[in-house]
């Protein structure tokens, strides 16, 4: 049996991007790293349930990153984070690290983050997280490294150089390459990859100079022809992935939204056959499932009266009695990928509205995650608003899978090439 490769994950959230590499079966899990509780126990449960890891709980490390000597070396009863041997503990049990995987929290590069911050995200933190995935790539000396994050990147400048120049001379000065050009390169879709969703990502491969005498002809080599190669015929629309989940029927009683019911499961059109987590709509008040049902309803009679920035902004203020910047609301089309999934969901789901008008709802845990491309057997554990959270900010794991796959060719090529 070939030998898999090893890798370790960082920032890794409830495990999307990982989850990807672990479906190619081409990759060995040495550890992983996650701030946030939520995220860290979902990791876990699904390194124990599905692929068997029996020292998950040790193996993923509920830790902040940018705290590296224990990082690294290890802590012991920390009120928050408890104890743990470190990082260096379990790249010892291994040959070594192959890839490294993951990215920083995106909200500092995001484009909807700077306009709603008034300072633009300058002052934030997260823009030099970056820094802390560089050093553990530097500690480890892997072959490879898979750095994701959001397109806002390429236009990030918090302290009057670009994002991306800071990290192309960060991971240069410890001897790696990233691709020289990453808009025309490294930007993708996630829905080209057989994603129901419509997610653009940054996928940045980085390259140990001393493996090639010109890194820049591999990193082409695999986003002109490796990469392609594992792109999707067609594309798969939102009815495609969440139609057969349970359709929910209103309540539109004032007693039971006293009592914040406000849908019961439709008996009659629910499949049995699926067995999975966070099925149930988010309650809803009569006011918002009026206005749910009107927006959807438009699009199913083809009016669209209401598809425009402008309409929609005006029917928030009228329905809700405010004015807001930017438009509230979006019925997702169901013969299209979804917009893209976003942690906002935690707060609302106003821009995920059902396409059918007599659900008057916005959309489940489970069918953003199914937008997301996760496995119904994947559990999320947390609140609901944590959920829609992990769910938001997650890598598809049907996108990680393929890039996986690719980087999995490029490592052989390399390494048949050594031999």
């Amino acid at each position: 049996m070939k030998t898999k490769y090893n890798i370790m994950d960082l920032f890794a959230g409830c495990g999307g991007l990982l989850d990807g590499f672990l479906q190619t079966e081409k990759y060995n899990d040495v550890a992983s790293v996650e701030w946030l509780k939520p995220q860290v126990n979902t990791l876990r449960n699904r390194l124990k349930t599905r692929w068997n890891v029996k020292d998950a709980d040790k193996r993923v490390l509920h830790f902040d990153m940018q705290r590296e000597d224990e990082l690294f070396n290890g802590w012991d009863n920390d009120e928050v984070y408890g104890s743990s041997k470190g990082l260096d503990h379990f790249v010892n049990k291994v040959k070594g690290i192959d890839i490294i995987i993951g990215g920083p929290p995106c909200q500092a590069y995001s484009t909807a983050g700077r306009v709603r911050d008034e300072k633009g995200m300058k002052e934030d933190y997260r823009n030099y997280l970056f820094e802390h995935y560089l050093s553990v790539v530097n500690r480890y000396r892997p072959k490879m490294f898979v750095f994701e994050n959001v397109p806002g990147m390429l236009s990030a400048v918090p302290d009057g150089t670009p994002i991306t120049k800071l990290i192309k001379d960060g991971f240069e000065s410890i001897g790696y390459e990233i691709i020289d050009d990453i808009k025309k390169y490294a930007k993708i879709n996630a829905s080209d990859f057989g994603v129901p969703q419509a997610r653009k990502r940054l996928i940045i491969l980085g390259i140990r100079k001393e493996l090639s005498g010109n890194a820049q002809e591999l990193l082409r080599h695999f986003y002109e022809v490796i990469l392609p190669k594992y792109e999707s015929k067609e594309r798969v629309s939102v009815k495609q992935a969440i139609g057969n989940l349970p359709k929910y029927i209103p309540i539109l009683d004032e007693e039971s939204h006293k009592k914040r019911l406000a849908y019961r499961v439709d008996d009659t059109n629910t499949n049995t056959n699926i067995k999975t987590t966070w099925l149930e709509p988010r309650y809803h008040s009569l006011r918002d499932m009026g206005i749910f049902e009107m927006l959807a309803a438009d699009l199913e009679s083809k009016e669209c009266k209401y598809t425009d920035s402008k309409a929609l902004s005006k029917v928030y203020e009228e329905k809700v009695g405010s004015k807001s910047p930017i438009h509230r609301y979006h019925v997702l089309r169901p013969d299209e990928p979804s917009t893209t999934i976003i942690a906002h969901l935690y707060k609302d789901g106003n821009r995920f509205i059902h396409y059918e008008s007599k659900q008057k709802r916005t959309i489940t845990p489970r069918e953003a995650a199914r937008l997301q491309s996760f496995e119904d057997g994947f559990d999320f554990l947390g609140s609901r608003g944590s959920v829609y959270q992990m769910i938001g900010n997650a890598v598809p794991p049907l996108l990680a899978k393929m890039v996986a796959l690719a980087v999995a060719d490029l490592l052989d090529e390399i390494m048949k090439n050594d031999r």
